[in-house]
């Protein structure tokens, strides 16, 4: 849970309650499936133990009550009692008893993005970007600034992005570009969702999606270029297959446009652009480094020795999580600890 509470939520604290996302994170390395699954398919982890609340589609209530039972009787290494699901079954059946309560259909569903947890922190308010950079930020490792490419195509921009801030053009062209244009032609994946809530208290709220509806906020403050993009729909584009960015490792394309940008629709089809990235992979492993060994794989100081064979493992454990163990996260857990072992 304090490996994964920190990508729930924007102030990326530990102080969490036990939640949707970080149950499917715990169950996912748990049962040893593939890790990319989380970005993409139709896939929950739910308390089965009597004495709580149901799951509910505007409230935490069921995760808190299966934490406060405990290790022993809420043991979340018991597969008995945190059991995966489908997604889409679970949040649809639990719309039934609140009808504005939208479940997310399986087509739609993108694992812990379309979670709860993630929904009420990064689709609240703002324009859905916000999504987009988390993802980035938890499951690849890097924020936007490190990905600015000036030259992408620009042709997915929205109106709300001013051309000329503070009146000059130049800052937009040669700053504001670089993370708009690579941002932008993804976070149209998710054009369909939305987090509803009312008055001041977000965490009564509700993710909604409505298939083939723009929710408003992608609309926002046309008059600040209105020649820029309008969202039509959830279709996204990947500009940064080429240019710089090409680093990240892309897997192979399913459907690119004329230039080798990989095209797709809705936050599903997004969610494995980025989960068969070899970013994605390497991000996993630093991460499992940084949790057991209690540093990240290039952080020796003053050890040039011992950081390079850091390097040099994460490497290694890189390439077996993509090929031998079939994206498993329990072999990576146990490569990195007996990689630290005594230190």
């Amino acid at each position: 849970k304090n490996w994964a509470a920190p990508w729930t939520n924007e102030e990326q604290t530990v102080f969490t309650p036990l939640n949707d996302y970080t149950a499917t994170v715990i169950g996912s390395v748990r049962d040893g499936i593939d890790f990319r699954r989380i970005l993409w398919d139709d896939i929950l982890y739910v308390g089965n133990v009597g004495g709580i609340s149901p799951y509910a589609n505007n409230n935490n209530d069921h995760y808190e009550d299966l934490e406060a039972l405990g290790p022993v009787t809420g043991n979340l290494a018991d597969s008995n009692i945190l059991q995966g699901v489908s997604q889409s079954a679970v949040t649809q059946s639990a719309a039934s008893s609140a009808p504005t309560d939208i479940g997310v259909p399986s087509n739609a569903t993108a694992g812990i993005m379309t979670s709860r947890a993630a929904s009420m922190a990064f689709f609240s308010d703002g324009t859905n970007r916000a999504m987009f950079r988390f993802t980035l930020m938890n499951q690849m490792c890097t924020d936007l600034e490190p990905l600015k490419d000036v030259s992408r195509t620009p042709d997915r921009v929205r109106q709300d992005v001013s051309r000329s801030p503070g009146g000059d053009s130049r800052i937009f062209l040669n700053s504001c570009v670089g993370c708009h244009a690579g941002m932008d032609g993804m976070a149209g994946a998710f054009a369909n969702f939305e987090w509803q809530y009312a008055g001041d208290d977000k965490s009564t709220g509700f993710i909604e999606h409505t298939p083939g509806v723009v929710s408003l906020k992608h609309l926002i403050n046309p008059s600040n270029f209105e020649d820029g993009y309008i969202t039509t729909g959830n279709s996204w584009v990947n500009y940064w297959r080429n240019g710089q960015n090409w680093l990240l490792g892309w897997g192979p394309a399913v459907n690119p446009d004329s230039q080798g940008n990989e095209t797709g629709n809705g936050a599903r089809a997004l969610g494995q652009e980025l989960a068969n990235s070899q970013a994605f992979a390497q991000c996993q492993v630093d991460k499992v480094f940084e949790t057991v060994c209690l540093r990240g794989p290039s952080e020796f100081i003053n050890d040039i020795a011992g950081g390079v064979q850091d390097r040099v493992t994460r490497d290694s454990i890189v390439g077996r999580f993509t090929s031998t163990y079939n994206y498993n996260m329990r072999e990576v857990f146990t490569d990195v600890a007996a990689h630290c072992r005594g230190s």
